[in-house]
């Protein structure tokens, strides 16, 4: 379209005809604001509204998108148009108007940002189901796994959650409540008895529970609050949603049909933002991988205490030779950690002298803490009647162990304490096989590492022909001797070194405390983070 300078039509072509459906001899001569620009309702638009005019009027380029132009027909186009001025020696003859229809742009434009509004709805489903996966997977420990669920479900994906579990009595417990505010203790706990399937009750929970079908309720369905309860349990989940005034609800199990652990429960209170079948697809399977993760847990923790109780058995009581005094302790792997290997062992000799032990074989697991009762037995009959050096008897140990036992490779201290029970004096002779060295406090204020006669770990290929190193050691009276394993001194984000220091000075500043108060307090003064089990054997000889 071209306009003179007053803006009135001087020609338009035939592209505009069509568009505008009108003959250009219809629009010749006519004032173009007046004929065609029209607001969003059809009125007339102020002439000073007009980009259109204030361009001319300024003679400068211009556009525009989402203007309203009057069909011949009275129906209105949405343009988008561009505007470049017309000069003949400088002064303006008018100007050149490009524009075009994009009503169906806008439809287009519509749906193309609700397609990405979805993808990026879906998107962030699958996300927040990603996040929950990774999350789940850095624990064994049941409690923990869903107190870091809730915490990514809401406010993500609901208002409230709700956790329920199955226990070994056919009793559902209510373990996890968590709201806007975090945890709401006053809406966990309690114990209700399943019913039986196929009893009547039309309580979501129950039948989740029983037949392990996920289901989505909203405002307008007729649910559970609409009918008296009829089981206790119904009626502890109908108060729980009354209480968080729910408009929307999905109820999913926790695990697969044939195999639900628990149920999860997730509310939203707005009534403009329900759940919708997409949200239930996305929270069962959520449902599945918690399921799973608690399966694994309850295996773990089986598993777990079956192991800490084989090495509690296997740490038989220390013996009280003479005046020597001994303590020990056994600390198991923090919860979420598996069992290890460590052990501690102090036994007298067919000689009398009395031997002390601490050992740790390699891994973290119920084969690792078989692997130690094998090594703790075998190098017990070795050592009994053995009237030679600790050395050798660690030497015949590592021969022994490919064919007797399971463990690829240990570490371990035996030591000797010989010289008479009572009277004294008393002389170590030890060996280390790739052990941390033992701590020796004095009397006097002073604490040293015996980091003598260290020699490869159990396991590894010796060089033919070489036996293990021994070192010996006089023990002043009213000296003490400390035993450990790794954990004790090793924690994440530290060097051992730090850990060997930080040792030493806890156990000088508790050298002359009672042997037991000695040992709780280097294990309560561990620093956090550590993941491994502890094994801790400590001798104080008597002040003569």
């Amino acid at each position: 379209m071209v306009v003179d300078p007053a803006g009135r039509i001087l020609a338009v072509n035939p592209a505009a005809e069509r568009l505008l459906g009108r003959a250009a001899a219809e629009t010749r001569g006519k004032d173009a604001h007046e004929l065609l620009h029209r607001d969003t309702d059809g009125g007339t638009l102020l002439r000073e509204q007009c980009p259109l005019l204030r361009s001319l009027a300024e003679g400068a380029a211009a556009r525009g998108e989402g203007d309203r132009y009057l069909r011949g027909d009275g129906r209105l186009v949405t343009i988008s148009w561009s505007a470049s001025p017309l000069t003949d020696g400088g002064s303006s003859k008018g100007m050149v108007v490009l524009f075009t229809d994009i009503t169906g742009d806008r439809s287009a434009r519509r749906e193309r940002a609700a397609y990405t509004s979805a993808l990026e709805d879906l998107n962030e489903r699958l996300t927040l189901v990603a996040e929950i996966t990774e999350v789940l997977g850095q624990t064994l420990e049941t409690d923990e796994a869903l107190a870091r669920l809730c915490r990514l479900l809401v406010p993500r994906l609901a208002d409230w959650a709700a956790v329920d579990l199955r226990t070994g009595s056919g009793q559902v417990h209510r373990v996890a409540v968590t709201g806007p505010a975090g945890r709401d203790a006053g809406l966990e706990g309690g114990r209700e008895r399943l019913p039986e399937p196929g009893e009547a009750e039309r309580s979501p929970l129950v039948q989740v529970l029983n037949e392990g079908d996920p289901v989505l309720q909203n405002e307008q369905d007729e649910t559970e609050t609409a009918a008296p309860p009829g089981s206790p349990l119904a009626a502890v989940h109908g108060d729980f949603l009354r209480t968080v005034h729910a408009t929307s609800a999905i109820t999913v199990p926790l695990g697969a049909k044939r195999q639900v652990t628990g149920a999860l429960t997730l509310v939203r209170t707005d009534p403009a933002h329900p759940f919708d079948t997409e949200d239930l697809e996305v929270v069962s399977d959520i449902g599945r991988r918690v399921g799973l993760v608690i399966d694994n847990a309850r295996r773990f923790g089986r598993q777990r205490a079956v192991a800490e109780a084989m090495q509690r058995n296997l740490l038989a009581p220390l013996p009280q030779p003479g005046r020597l005094r001994l303590a020990a302790r056994y600390q198991p792997a923090p919860a979420g950690s598996q069992v290890g290997g460590d052990w501690y062992d102090a036994f007298e000799l067919k000689d009398g002298t009395l031997a002390l032990v601490i050992g740790d074989v390699v891994g973290h697991d119920l084969t690792a803490a078989a692997g130690m009762a094998q090594l703790h037995g075998i190098l017990r009959a070795l050592v009994w009647d053995h009237t030679g050096s600790p050395g050798a008897v660690v030497d015949r140990l590592d021969d022994a162990m490919p064919a007797i036992t399971t463990v690829p490779m240990a570490t371990l201290v035996l030591a000797r304490v010989e010289g008479h029970p009572h009277t004294g004096p008393w002389t170590l002779r030890w060996t280390s096989a790739g052990h941390p060295p033992p701590l020796l406090l004095t009397p006097g204020g002073h604490a040293r590492y015996l980091e003598a006669g260290q020699g490869l770990v159990l396991g590894a290929p010796l060089v033919t022909g070489t036996g293990r190193p021994n070192a010996t050691q006089s023990l002043p009276p009213g000296s003490t001797l400390l035993l450990y394993t790794d954990g004790l001194v090793e924690s994440p984000g530290s060097d051992l070194g730090t850990g060997l220091d930080r040792l030493r000075r806890h156990a000088l500043t508790l050298a002359h405390a009672p042997l037991d108060t000695l040992c709780d307090q280097l294990l309560a003064r561990m620093p956090p983070g550590s993941t491994d089990d502890v094994a801790l054997l400590a001798m104080r000889l008597p002040t003569l």
